[in-house]
């Protein structure tokens, strides 16, 4: 097997030093996925491509080299051919024929030519001679320079000729480590997930920082993303997954800070805990997931409050981009049903949040603000190779049991007080006890054991959370209240 990769055309124009630095890059990286399947495969880098080859005993492997190709960063295109040394114009012919003959039976085609270096022939006296001789001894439906079902092509560089048997669109961008590492602040939603697929992209060594808001469950989702993006497009390279406990800090905004102002506040906390976990990673820039005017704490107004926060430096890659566009793109990179399927946890919901917020209400607003709980916080953050965080996965969760109706469980209202003021739980068969979900892990420790328990909220999404956490920390009498007509609210 061969295999030709062309740079991505961005490396080849520029500078000389420059260019041999990141297709140099390019050819280790190759060279590292390649050992992880076969140490037989090997990879050669000239000034203009890279050549992938293989002997014939891992053709089997094809599948997997061309998969391993489509999907590293810095590679415009790759071709599998045949190679042979160069002959004249009937050798050329003749080794076309035995590869492309068979496949042109009643179908139109054209011979497209490139060459490289000198010969005392044209392009086009190749593309006329090769595409004669195929339209008269093949079962060709003719010729046809617009629009044929086939295209032929020849690559020619100096004295070898290489006959295209498949052409694949590659990743693009620039080759993973030429450019400095970062942090992603990841949820495992559309916009993380997207955002941090376009810096390894780029070429960015790109480690991931989740803050869990909702235990166990939430945290397994979000690695199992952020394992698939690298494992797809970035595994040339370890980097770390940092998991945040920030539950505390959620209660702590949500009982001292304004409404209005709970969503921004958020913001910087978690601005605030990434500069201090990327300057031990020393790593300068945090990339969000960010869009203009996506929610209400993303207007220009907000994110410049936001960033005041920090001298981090922080990237946004979605930051005009459309919510269509940015599913789209998950589709393509296949984490779309990762983000689909991944439990939202708006730890942190406004009534009416602001979308023009100042600094000194913010100051104020955080002067409250009890800052060794966000200090505890980082310090009990846990920090993984991304390598390692599919063990936790293989632990498999005990299962969350779902009541449509009550019996004889205790319902247990857990949303947010603003939300439950507006739209209270009543019913008439059960007794309902209402403790917020930032209470619910302390509070729960106090209440009677021989009782059983069912949580609740609007979307089922964050009763079945904390369920799961409960039952992780061995409690048995937790359940979910799921009922068939659901209540408004969140």
């Amino acid at each position: 097997m061969h295999f030709v990769v062309k740079f991505f055309p961005e490396i080849t124009i520029k500078s000389n030093p420059v260019r041999k630095r990141m297709s140099r890059q390019l050819a280790d990286n190759l060279r590292k996925l390649m050992r992880q399947l076969d140490d037989r495969i090997q990879v050669r880098k000239d000034w203009e491509k890279i050549d992938v080859t293989a002997p014939d005993a891992v053709s089997h492997l094809s599948e997997r080299i061309e998969e391993v190709l489509a999907h590293t960063p810095g590679i415009a295109n790759f071709a599998r051919v045949q190679q042979f040394p160069l002959g004249d114009l009937d050798d050329i012919y003749q080794k076309t024929l035995a590869i492309w003959g068979p496949q042109l039976a009643g179908k139109t085609f054209c011979v497209r030519v490139k060459r490289t270096g000198k010969h005392d022939f044209q392009s086009l006296d190749v593309e006329q001679y090769v595409g004669g001789g195929l339209n008269q001894n093949t079962d060709a439906a003719g010729v046809k320079l617009k629009k044929p079902d086939i295209t032929v092509k020849l690559e020619i560089r100096h004295d070898k000729l290489n006959v295209i048997e498949e052409l694949h669109q590659g990743l693009g961008g620039f080759p993973l480590g030429t450019q400095d590492p970062v942090i992603s602040l990841v949820s495992g939603g559309f916009d993380s997930t997207v955002s941090s697929y376009l810096t390894i992209k780029r070429g960015i060594r790109t480690h991931f920082l989740f803050f869990n808001l909702g235990g166990r469950q939430h945290e397994l989702g979000v690695k199992e993303v952020a394992f698939y993006l690298w494992d797809k497009y970035g595994s040339s390279h370890r980097v770390r997954f940092v998991t945040v406990p920030f539950d505390e800090v959620v209660a702590e905004i949500l009982e001292k800070v304004d409404d209005s102002y709970m969503g921004v506040t958020l913001k910087r906390m978690m601005l605030r805990a990434g500069s201090v976990i990327a300057k031990e990673l020393e790593v300068d820039a945090l990339v969000t997931g960010e869009a203009i005017a996506q929610v209400s704490s993303q207007t220009l107004k907000n994110l410049a409050v936001i960033d005041s926060v920090t001298d981090t430096l922080v990237l946004r890659p979605l930051i005009t981009s459309d919510k269509t566009d940015i599913i789209r793109t998950a589709r393509a990179i296949g984490t779309e049903e990762f983000a689909a399927n991944m439990p939202e946890y708006c730890g942190v919901i406004s009534v009416k949040p602001t979308t023009r917020a100042k600094m000194e209400k913010v100051e104020h607003e955080e002067a409250r603000f009890d800052f060794t709980v966000l200090d505890r916080a980082v310090g009990n953050r846990v920090m993984q190779n991304i390598d390692e965080v599919m063990d936790d996965l293989g632990e498999d969760a005990p299962p969350v049991d779902i009541f449509k109706e009550p019996g004889d469980a205790i319902i247990i209202d857990i949303r947010h007080p603003t939300e439950e003021e507006v739209n209270p739980l009543e019913l008439d068969d059960a007794e309902v006890e209402t403790i917020p979900f930032y209470r619910l892990s302390t509070a729960f420790q106090k209440l009677d054991k021989d009782k059983q328990y069912l949580l609740y909220c609007a979307r089922g999404v964050m009763s079945q959370l904390h369920a799961s956490h409960l039952l992780d920390e061995g409690y048995r009498n937790v359940g979910v209240f799921r009922p068939e007509i659901p209540h408004q609210g969140k």
